[in-house]
């Protein structure tokens, strides 16, 4: 079975920082591409962030500079540090891997942030 389980979520103020965790179990963690997906209110699910298996990272242009994915592949974790965080970064946060040809997905951790 596998399981991916999302914390470190919460409300922020504006500028603040917060680091998501994704916990996961069930794959072959250090061989897996893992990323990070949010979805705001109304809105679809976007890409975030991802890292490879050789640790080589890409984000999207509105979180460059502020946020950094990492992982740990002996603790199956993979982290979102979220620095500066502004209003509109506010949404549910997913974390996502492929594993044997089939998508998986967290719950989710949700972001708050105030102005």
């Amino acid at each position: 079975q596998v399981y991916l389980v999302e914390s470190g979520g919460g409300l922020v103020q504006a500028g603040g920082s917060l680091r998501l965790s994704c916990r996961t179990s069930g794959i072959n963690f250090s061989i897996s591409r893992m990323a990070w997906y949010r979805q705001a209110p109304g809105k679809q699910r976007d890409l975030v962030a991802t890292i490879s298996r050789d640790g080589s990272t890409n984000y999207t242009d509105s979180v460059k500079g502020r946020f950094t994915i990492s992982r740990d592949n002996a603790r199956a974790t993979v982290y979102l540090q979220m620095n500066s965080l502004k209003v509109e970064d506010a949404a549910d946060y997913y974390c996502q891997t492929s594993w044997k040809s089939r998508n998986y997905w967290g719950r989710g951790t949700q972001v708050t942030v105030s102005s």
